[in-house]
């Protein structure tokens, strides 16, 4: 829940785009999703309300920050907001409802401190970074009617969820302005972590493929089955592979005699990697049946796992040392947040036994 923002305008254009879409504005803008930051993320609460319409009676409240409201219909927003995220239209897996409420929750909870603490530091997120992401939907949607004749009404809605956009990814770029690590602190998460810095095994494979279409009959595939045993046959008693495969693979890799070159672990389908597993080099396998068609393999090569000098990693361990650090600043600092708040659920319990709507 505390990665780094994406670039102030991905953050901004992504809420933008989708209080826009509330008016039918947002057309084929690509919304893509800034999932990358608690302060970030935490904001998505407040998305659904910006362009609301006013409402006669006194809102129900959810919490209360520090004596600052989170309405019952913020909350729900954001949960419906989090339920599309997750879950898109698809099944809301059994008992995971409540750990949703608990993340969105903390969102609310956090997003309420943080505006607290941009106001504390002084940091305004009235930049030029807002008036070029609306100079930016001014030019993009100057032939919509629409923007045309609700901008004036839309525009300080919009403005205000732009300008609290920026101000809480100042506040998290102020937190994670932590010093460079020292070459001792590189030099102990490299061997901490190996893990990170170890390339996977690899395997050289060949491949004899006798394409079959999926949605083919199945005395298709018993065809190419039976083609591919009396292959396999042949290329025991000393038929040469690349030979065959030329010949008689469908494959892009024909050409090359059947060469698929170096394979990491986690490129193939888990089952075919279990049985490659247990091929020895230079053997040809049995066929396999494969989405494609049916296959015959030959294990060129198997390559074991190595861990890359720290020397040849350097960069990149005091690339990951600097963001674990600034990952540990940001969780340390908001929870520091939430134990000094006063966090008061008023309606919790009312909101939470309602069935989840649908997104």
């Amino acid at each position: 829940m505390v990665n780094n923002f994406k670039q102030t305008m991905s953050a901004i254009s992504y809420r933008a785009c989708l209080w826009l879409a509330a008016l039918g504005l947002a057309g084929n803008l690509p919304c893509h999703a800034a999932e990358e930051g608690a302060a970030q993320r935490a904001s998505d609460a407040s998305l659904a309300v910006v362009a609301a319409k006013p409402v006669a009676a006194e809102p129900k409240i959810y919490a209360t920050v520090n004596g600052k409201a989170i309405t019952v219909r913020e909350y729900e927003s954001a949960f419906a907001s989090a339920l599309r995220q997750k879950f898109y239209h698809g099944q809301i897996p059994e008992g995971q409802l409540p750990a949703v409420r608990e993340e969105v929750k903390t969102r609310l909870v956090q997003r309420v401190l943080l505006l607290e603490e941009a106001k504390r530091r002084g940091i305004e997120g009235a930049d030029k970074s807002v008036d070029d992401a609306i100079a930016g939907y001014d030019e993009r949607y100057a032939s919509s009617a629409t923007w045309q004749q609700s901008r004036e009404r839309m525009l300080p809605g919009l403005r205000a969820q732009l300008v609290e956009q920026n101000a809480l990814k100042l506040v998290e770029s102020a937190v994670k302005a932590v010093p460079e690590p020292s070459d001792r602190e590189v030099r102990a998460y490299y061997e901490g972590h190996k893990e990170l810095f170890t390339e996977p095994e690899k395997t050289r494979l060949s491949v004899i493929l006798l394409g079959v279409d999926p949605s083919s009959p199945k005395e298709k595939w018993q065809s190419a089955r039976e083609e591919a045993k009396a292959l396999h046959e042949r290329l025991l008693k000393g038929a040469d592979f690349q030979e065959a495969a030329r010949m008689h693979s469908s494959g892009k890799e024909a050409e090359q005699g059947g060469d698929l070159g170096y394979l990491h672990r986690g490129m193939l389908p888990e089952a075919l990697q279990q049985r490659i597993d247990k091929f020895e080099i230079g053997a040809v396998a049995e066929p396999v049946d494969v989405l494609e068609g049916v296959a015959i393999f030959r294990l060129e090569e198997r390559v074991p796992a190595r861990l890359r000098e720290f020397k040849d990693v350097i960069l990149r361990a005091r690339e990951l040392t600097l963001r674990d650090r600034q990952s540990t600043a940001w969780t340390m600092f908001l929870d520091g947040l939430v134990a000094k708040a006063d966090v008061r659920m008023v309606y919790q319990h009312a909101v939470e036994q309602k069935g989840p709507e649908r997104p």
